[in-house]
């Protein structure tokens, strides 16, 4: 635990925009967190609980504390039957976490494979990629209360999961909860989503495993999706969720677009894939400043470099005018906005 002043964020998140923290402190227990809390120097300000930087964008200089989880730990617990909970510390990378489940020969979250950021990230933005949502798989959240001041267990009825939605994100929740550690629910047995169309193919294959799955995932990421460790790649991600409209509005794309991807869901609504529209609407490797729509995949806007948060800013704008402009849709951003 070491608390320090005026903290340089590029490093410490995958856009690699300058922004400074007034303070920043890693914690790798409850009872760390708990003392960073009760520090002078941090009553009053404002507090932000950050795990592998992956979903933030800093617009100016935090006037509080960012807080970085470093709670580690991997475990598996099997039971008589197939099932095994598998619980990972907050502060893990979310992609070592799978790794370690298709290497132990558990199936379940491999779809989610090469996703950025923390264990603690995952449950707070409820990520999905190829067919699979966490919330899926989801049997609880362990959470530093910071109201009652302990450990609670949220279980999933508790952490009112939707797309790209969590209890931790709603207003009289925000802030609350800091999220210890995360439970899932595997499985041994050969349970495979392989709705999304790369990945059909694998349905071929005897004997598939998990960790065949994973390997397609990620040549599929690896294909199209730049990597923030890559100078002049980094990025947030997906900048913007894909947008869920009613069948009425999709039928009248669809006369005007035929081909428009769509994937329909429960209740009678439809989600369109936001890259497509950004792509369609003429933004393919758009620029402001240094920040550009990544040409293999539209829905990431790429720092080239030299980017500055008002670059982003502006080109995310523009984004969402020209969308809404082509299509009519609104696209609302994955990507928090630390700032003003």
């Amino acid at each position: 635990m070491n608390l320090q002043s005026n903290f340089d964020l590029a490093p410490v998140t995958t856009f690699h925009i300058r922004a400074r923290a007034r303070y920043y402190a890693s914690y790798s227990s409850v009872r760390e967190l708990a003392d960073i809390l009760a520090m002078p120097e941090v009553q009053g300000l404002p507090v932000l609980h950050m795990g592998g930087g992956s979903n933030f964008l800093f617009t100016c200089d935090y006037p509080g504390i960012v807080l970085h989880s470093a709670v580690s730990g991997i475990t598996f617990a099997g039971g008589d039957g197939p099932e095994v909970l598998a619980t990972a510390g907050a502060g893990e990378r979310w992609d070592d976490f799978v790794e370690h489940a298709c290497r132990a020969g558990y199936n379940g979250i491999e779809n989610l494979s090469m996703i950025p950021g923390s264990v603690g990230a995952a449950a707070v933005q409820n990520i999905g990629a190829y067919g699979v949502e966490l919330a899926d798989r989801i049997h609880s959240v362990t959470a530093y209360d910071t109201v009652l001041a302990r450990e609670v267990v949220l279980l999933p009825s508790e952490l009112h999961y939707g797309y790209r939605q969590s209890l931790f994100k709603e207003p009289h929740a925000e802030g609350r909860y800091v999220v210890i550690a995360v439970t899932v629910r595997l499985t041994s047995e050969p349970a495979f989503n392989l709705a999304y169309g790369p990945l059909r193919e694998l349905a071929a294959l005897d004997s598939l495993t998990s960790m065949d799955v994973r390997r397609r995932v990620m040549e599929i990421r690896h294909s199209k999706l730049p990597d923030p460790d890559v100078k002049g790649q980094g990025n947030a991600g997906s900048f913007f969720k894909n947008p869920v409209v009613s069948q009425d509005k999709f039928h009248r794309l669809v006369a005007e677009w035929p081909d428009i991807p769509s994937y329909p869901l429960s209740d009678g609504e439809v989600k369109i894939p936001a890259g497509w529209l950004i792509e369609h609407a003429g933004l393919k490797g758009a620029r402001v400043g240094g920040a550009m729509v990544y040409p293999r995949q539209c829905l990431v806007i790429v720092n080239t470099g030299d980017a500055v948060a008002s670059d982003v800013v502006a080109l995310s704008g523009k984004i969402q005018d020209e969308v809404l402009r082509t299509f009519g849709i609104r696209l609302h951003p994955e990507v928090i906005f630390v700032g003003d």
